[in-house]
């Protein structure tokens, strides 16, 4: 197996010179070999940029959530679900965006700069192509997919009219990101923070004139919230693609004498197809959680919504963490460091296990005050408050799932991590959700405590599969 897969690799040379023009010497490119070092320093410098990137991704929907809220209930309800939707839709090239990361920080590791480019260039043209289709598909389903939800008129009207918009800007968006995730899986993590400030600061001005209609801007209430995303993801998807095509980079992104190479496709696909397939259950597992929680009534649904907003921003330094982690095993498992590549999984696990003690406490103290930032209704505040603390049961896990899950993804190993996700949701997490309810004195704070014990399972899951070390001898 070694064998075909680095005549596999040897096979694509050619092509990529020709793709990308000259062959790169990676000592002239004024980047951290991040195989050497001190692992716990490699780990923050890496992840620092990382942390405030996703912390910024996170901001958007969170400050169109405290704008929103100022609409009502039926306007958080109904952006709440249609974010979800368009999770669930664009799950294909969050598959192509881990067979990337994987695929660049192994060819890194190995000092194979050439070859890293142009699996940045096969997937960036792949990634067009299904943005291109899922965005049309969105615009003229978005109705029909939020009236089967047995949802009030008025959500689904809402919904739409934010999910239409939204559509539109997930191209832009899925291009950014792929871009992104190639320059975080050759160790650049400062140029896409970079690129996430100027864009979100243009989206945080926008949002509230778009929204209310302030100054000479129409009064576009949800759609102005999706227009403002729309307009900064086009401007952070440009501003990387400058970046990443003028040799700004490690890597290096042209399109010139581009052909499809069905090698490096194949590996690209093979790796993203159970990251794709993870990706949409867990979003679909978000629509079949709004469907068990509609029948309580727009508040459960609006509550629901809410946490899910905070959980996104406290749940981000630890995303960051393990994706800072899962670069790293590729570099080190390119470069032949399974040792110390383990190690650097153990230590980032420690790092955000220690932050989210921090977060739990902070939320514990000050529940209702966070959840006023949101909504001013108290009926609503007393049942997010509630379902938050729930939740706080299941982030103390967060670090065993946020960093290994990345870390065993970052390895190439995306069927494992499908396994688990598919196991621990349809099999634990969303049976509970149904029946805690039902058969229980919980009525609908059933369905948060459904969601820690799936969390505890994954949390058991990735741990075992993570000591057992046979992702090490993932070949990819």
């Amino acid at each position: 197996m070694q064998e075909n897969q680095e005549k596999d690799d040897n096979s694509i040379d050619k092509a990529t010179a020709d793709a990308t023009g000259a062959m790169e010497n990676p000592a002239q490119t004024g980047q951290r070999d991040w195989t050497k070092g001190s692992i716990l320093r490699n780990l923050i410098v890496l992840s620092w940029p990382m942390i405030v990137n996703e912390i910024l991704w996170s901001i958007g929907p969170t400050i169109d959530m405290i704008w929103l809220g100022r609409l009502g209930a039926t306007s958080i309800a109904g952006v709440g679900i249609s974010a979800i939707i368009v999770m669930v839709l664009m799950a294909a090239w969050w598959g192509i965006g881990a067979g990337t990361r994987a695929l660049v920080a192994r060819f890194v590791g190995a000092g194979n700069i050439p070859n890293a480019n142009h699996v940045l260039q096969q997937a960036f043209v792949i990634g067009g192509v299904c943005a291109a289709v899922i965005a049309t598909l969105g615009v003229f389903l978005a109705e029909s997919l939020l009236s089967i939800f047995g949802l009030e008129a008025e959500v689904v009207a809402q919904g739409a009219a934010y999910l239409r918009v939204q559509f539109v800007g997930s191209a832009a968006m899925a291009l950014w990101v792929i871009l992104e995730m190639g320059m975080y899986a050759s160790g650049d993590a400062i140029r896409p923070m970079r690129i996430t400030m100027v864009a979100r600061a243009v989206h945080l001005i926008l949002d509230p004139f778009l929204i209310f209609g302030w100054w000479i801007f129409p009064r576009m209430g949800v759609s102005g919230a999706a227009t403002a995303n729309l307009i900064s993801y086009a401007l952070g998807m440009s501003i990387a693609m400058w970046y990443i095509s003028s040799g700004r980079t490690r890597l290096r992104l042209t399109l010139r004498n581009f052909r499809f190479n069905p090698v490096i496709l194949w590996r690209i696909i093979r790796i993203g197809i159970p990251a794709s397939i993870s990706s949409i259950q867990r979003s679909l597992s978000g629509l079949v959680f709004m469907w068990i929680l509609a029948p309580f009534g727009t508040i459960a649904v609006a509550a629901h919504t809410l946490v899910q907003r905070i959980e996104m921003f406290v749940f981000m330094p630890g995303m960051a963490l393990g994706m800072a982690a899962g670069v790293l095993v590729g570099q080190n498992l390119g470069a032949n460091l399974s040792q110390r590549a383990e190690k650097s999984g153990w230590l980032a696990v420690g790092l955000v296990e220690g932050f989210m003690i921090i977060c739990s406490l902070v939320i514990l103290l000050w529940t209702e005050q966070i959840i006023r930032i949101f909504t001013p209704d108290p009926e609503l505040v007393t049942l997010s408050s509630t379902f938050l603390r729930i939740a706080v049961s299941g982030y103390l896990m967060l670090g065993l799932i946020a960093v290994l899950m990345n870390y065993i993804s970052g390895a190439g190993d995306t069927m494992t991590t499908m396994v688990v996700s598919l196991v621990s949701i349809w099999a634990i997490q969303l049976p509970l959700a149904y029946f805690l309810p039902r058969i229980t004195s919980l009525d609908v704070y059933g369905v948060r405590w459904a969601i820690v014990a799936g969390m505890a399972t994954r949390a058991i899951a990735f741990a075992v599969y993570f000591r057992l070390g046979r992702w090490k001898r993932k070949k990819i």
